[in-house]
């Protein structure tokens, strides 16, 4: 029974905690939580579409495992980022990253256009459980912009070499399509305010890391993109929240 694999999962991750206080502050050790529960989560997830049923992320063990995959807590107590995370680091936002497409995507049908239908259904019953996931990610890989920084500067010149150099320009452009898609999906299309907020103020709190990452084209893109957000922000917060985090990006443009 999956409920029950959840359960003991989450004893096991309970124990860990409690027997790895020291290690509180481990990147390393909160990437192997999240791990743990996103295999956990894909389980559960697996077993309801066998049976033809929908996921419940508001029943108490699993929420408890999106806990453990959105960590925004653990993200915030990491030390300062160095070029040594960016390995660990990757992988807790690859699992967060496909942790929150088994329930946005839930139910689609497989084809070349999108199932709106489907996505419009789980953006309305998973909304506040997106909206976490977008705060993640967005922090998350505001993170990996800072390591990513700091693991190029110490490469020797004989390092740098042209497939290396192509990912990270991959990495700089792939997050501002990233943070555009966001502002639409997660901002735009939101169910609440508190969900618009929440995600408006990941990007508010991450600005200067966006505004010194995306390159000039891309930044420009978002500033002309966000240009009209208060003809389609729906709050008045995450709107001036949205403005701050387009005014840092014109500051460096």
């Amino acid at each position: 029974m999956p409920i029950v694999r959840i359960l003991l999962l989450l004893l096991a991750l309970t124990s860990a905690a409690l027997t790895w206080p020291a290690l509180a502050q481990d990147g390393a050790r909160d990437l192997a939580a999240a791990r743990d529960a996103a295999k956990a989560f894909k389980v559960y997830v697996d077993a309801v579409a066998k049976k033809g049923e929908r996921p419940d992320l508001t029943r108490p063990e699993v929420a408890t495992l999106l806990g453990h995959i959105f960590d925004l807590d653990a993200l915030a107590a990491l030390r300062p980022a160095q070029a040594s995370d960016m390995g660990w680091l990757m992988d807790w936002t690859n699992a967060a990253n496909a942790t929150h497409k088994l329930f946005i995507l839930y139910g689609a049908k497989p084809g070349l256009e999108p199932d709106l239908a489907a996505l419009q259904r789980n953006m309305t019953e998973y909304g506040d459980q997106y909206a976490v996931a977008m705060s993640f990610m967005i922090r998350g890989m505001a993170r990996e912009a800072v390591a990513g920084q700091l693991f190029w500067a110490e490469l020797a010149p004989e390092q740098r070499t042209r497939i290396r150099e192509e990912g990270f320009t991959g990495f700089r452009k792939n997050s501002a399509v990233y943070i555009l898609t966001t502002v639409c999906a997660a901002i735009q299309g939101a169910g609440k305010p508190a969900n618009a907020r929440l995600v408006a103020a990941a990007l508010r709190d991450t600005r200067e890391v966006w505004a010194g990452f995306l390159l000039p084209q891309d930044r420009a893109r978002v500033i002309a993109e966000l240009a009209d957000l208060p003809k389609w922000a729906p709050d008045e917060m995450a709107r001036a929240d949205l403005a701050t985090f387009t005014a840092a990006l014109q500051a460096v443009n």
